[in-house]
């Protein structure tokens, strides 16, 4: 259950995953047409970022406006071919969190 302070803050979804390296020139070309796909059907999507980690990981920084639109958009999967495209490319899913982001 969260508090009202936490309701306030937008929520901060961490994915970390393993890509082949074969697919890692398709992950990134894929990139724009996801996001775009999210800008288009996601509410409360705020931003992300994609950070190359060692060992053919990667993390996915998602910033959303709030725990519900998070909630509502992994109800929704790879609905778009955007979506869909980039998330084929992605051989394993290490971990996923959801965190609050703290504005400083």
């Amino acid at each position: 259950m969260s508090n009202a302070l936490e309701d306030l803050m937008p929520a901060v979804e961490l994915t970390r995953f393993r890509v082949d390296p074969a697919r890692e020139q398709e992950l990134l070309r894929t990139r724009p047409g996801m996001l775009a796909d999210f800008r288009a059907d996601r509410t409360g999507f705020v931003e992300a970022r994609l950070v190359r980690l060692p060992g053919n990981e990667w993390l996915d920084i998602v910033v959303w406006e709030t725990t519900e639109d998070y909630a509502a958009s992994r109800a929704k999967g790879p609905n778009l071919p955007g979506i869909a495209a980039f998330f084929a490319a992605i051989g394993e899913v290490v971990s996923a969190e959801e965190g609050t982001l703290i504005r400083e």
